[in-house]
């Protein structure tokens, strides 16, 4: 079994300052780049909706992932509710925007941790966790008491902060964010996100500087920067630019998964634009334009 790399941290006491330095984050929030400026400790509501509270909508070994974290026992997903992105089309907004789920202590979601290992999960995937890294941080801290060992994923919607993915730094094992627009404008229109561009920009620089390109041992992940890009109708993504970025500002060896799976969900009927599923056409564009690119690091 991998041994990661926060163990260092929890020995040495410095897992214990990132929690103590999140939680003074969270009494005047800037966790996620909308810097609310809420004391959400007090539970003030931001944008994310979310206060003290730790909200999870479900948790277990999930084999619909990526194949290098699935591998024969499954990935321990752990979703948590809410979500600092409004995607008009999100196939998961009862969790993203109604906020389905469960409260849990931080020891009962340190508990979930040790649970999944013991099933056999080869990491731990926290989904959706921008708003909540206080409580991945303090939860991982519990569970490092208790023999955690596996990997950490950190799975979001790429709307990071890098000041806070700076608390990551050596705890998180592998980053898999998405990267949705290249295009500000259109972020803002169909997800209510200001700044997207830059800001996934340098959180994917970031992310890469931490864990640098995706390593793989015995067919399962254990480390690295693994990109999911979901193809939109009508190039509303803007996937030429946002592959060019991968290639030219990352690495070419950056393992990208470009996804084919969007249907209208949510709200998506109320925009023309994106009421329809995506075409083969519009996929198999995409993945020439990442071979193009020398990206041949891709799981489609």
């Amino acid at each position: 079994m991998p041994t990661s790399n926060y163990l260092d941290l929890y020995q040495s006491g410095k897992l214990a300052k990132r929690v103590e330095k999140a939680y003074e984050i969270l009494q005047d929030c800037t966790l996620c780049p909308h810097h609310c400026h809420v004391n959400r400790s007090n539970d003030e509501l931001g944008y994310c909706q979310t206060g003290s509270e730790i909200k999870v909508a479900s948790y277990g070994p999930h084999f619909g992932e990526e194949e290098p974290l699935v591998g024969s026992n499954g990935s321990g997903t752990i979703f948590f509710s809410s979500c600092n992105l409004r995607c008009v089309y999100c196939q998961n907004y009862d969790i993203s925007q109604h906020q389905s789920g469960d409260a849990v202590t931080v020891e009962e979601l340190a508990e979930i941790m040790i649970s999944l290992q013991k099933r056999g999960c080869h990491n731990i995937n926290f989904v959706t966790p921008s708003h909540m890294i206080h409580a991945l941080l303090a939860a991982t801290l519990e569970a490092c008491k208790k023999g955690l060992e596996i990997p950490l994923v950190y799975n979001s919607g790429g709307y990071d902060d890098k000041e806070a993915l700076g608390l990551l730094d050596g705890i998180i094992d592998i980053y898999m964010p998405d990267v949705k627009y290249i295009d500000e404008n259109t972020a803002l229109k169909y997800s209510k996100i200001p700044d997207y561009p830059p800001i996934v920009k340098t959180a994917l620089k970031e992310m890469h500087q931490q864990v640098g390109d995706l390593k793989i041992k015995d067919n399962v992940a254990v480390q690295g920067l693994l990109i999911r890009h979901l193809i939109l109708p009508n190039n509303l993504a803007g996937t030429k630019e946002i592959i060019d970025f991968i290639a030219d500002e990352l690495s070419t060896d950056t393992y990208i998964n470009i996804m084919d799976q969007y249907y209208p969900a949510y709200k998506a009927a109320d925009y023309k634009v994106l009421n329809r599923r995506t075409n083969t056409s519009e996929f198999e564009e995409a993945v020439e334009i990442a071979q193009n690119k020398g990206l041949s690091r891709r799981y489609l």
